[in-house]
């Protein structure tokens, strides 16, 4: 099986070429494809002609995309469009990778993959276009929403809490915004198994458990041994260009039902992940 991944350079894009590597598959990585260029993706699909196409990429960088709107609707929305529409002329399977920002973040239940879409700043609001797209155009497609991202490539919250413990004795950290934390190789397990299958709809995928992010930076600390004290505030107390949804909560229950396998729980990930990061510092 001969799959493309859109996004090599960011931290899942990254995961999932090696986890398909890992089991033999040809995985091939768009590094240099600006998606926002109709012919180029065109170009390019056609000469690798996959069996599929998981794309990763995206413009995710919440707060400037309330002032970058022109770019993040190029990458999320007509570069989903360019890749989809290629898909469709080779009858390749394809993945769209989501978040949790599509929804508007009330309440306190998880949200189930059927639940009405209300997202609150535009990166979410691109997204949620983006999924829209993607099955107005097909007619089999995966549409897989992540959150709160942690992996080996690239930058994430868990390496800026690591590098802001090297000169620091508290921290101010937001506590009223809900989510689960996903470790992305482990989601790139969960998304190679899925793509190989027929099982298509959209799903949600995180690791088990939910936490708020003052919580998650205590067990970050305490797994990694560092002696610094955690301040819980609230969202208006740490305010940001994008408001952000306070519940992020997902169901999992779809992965379950579909007989695939649920994501470990997110404080067992994160001591993998941080033994991960000691064993890339050697």
């Amino acid at each position: 099986m001969k799959i493309l991944v859109t996004g090599y350079s960011g931290q899942l894009g990254f995961d999932v070429v090696r986890e398909g590597l890992s089991r033999g598959l040809n995985m091939v990585s768009s590094k240099d494809l600006d998606i926002t260029k109709e012919q180029d993706v065109y170009h390019l699909v056609h000469e690798i002609k996959p069996d599929a196409i998981i794309h990763c990429a995206a413009y995710t960088a919440v707060d400037k995309a309330e002032d970058d709107q022109e770019n993040c609707w190029n990458v999320n929305v007509e570069g989903t469009k360019y890749l989809v529409n290629a898909a469709k002329e080779l009858n390749a399977k394809f993945m769209y990778i989501s978040t949790d920002y599509v929804f508007d973040g009330k309440g306190e239940a998880p949200f189930i993959e059927t639940d009405p879409s209300g997202p609150i700043g535009y990166y979410g609001l691109t997204k949620y276009e983006g999924e829209k797209l993607v099955q107005s155009l097909l007619e089999e497609w995966f549409i897989v929403r992540i959150s709160w991202v942690f992996g080996i490539n690239g930058n994430n919250f868990i390496k800026t809490m690591l590098r802001l413990a090297e000169n620091r004795t508290e921290l101010n950290v937001v506590g009223d915004q809900y989510g689960s934390p996903t470790y992305t190789y482990d989601l790139s397990r969960l998304l190679i198994d899925m793509i190989k299958s027929k099982k298509y709809g959209i799903y949600h995928a995180s690791n088990e458990g939910f936490c708020n992010w003052a919580q998650f930076t205590e067990e970050i600390f305490k797994q990694a041994n560092k002696n610094v004290t955690v301040h819980s505030i609230t969202s208006e107390e740490y305010p940001t260009r994008a408001v952000r949804p306070k519940n992020s909560r997902m169901s999992k229950q779809k992965l379950v039902e579909q007989g695939f396998v649920p994501l470990p729980n997110w404080q067992d990930s994160l001591k993998h992940y941080l033994n991960e990061l000691k064993q890339e510092v050697k």
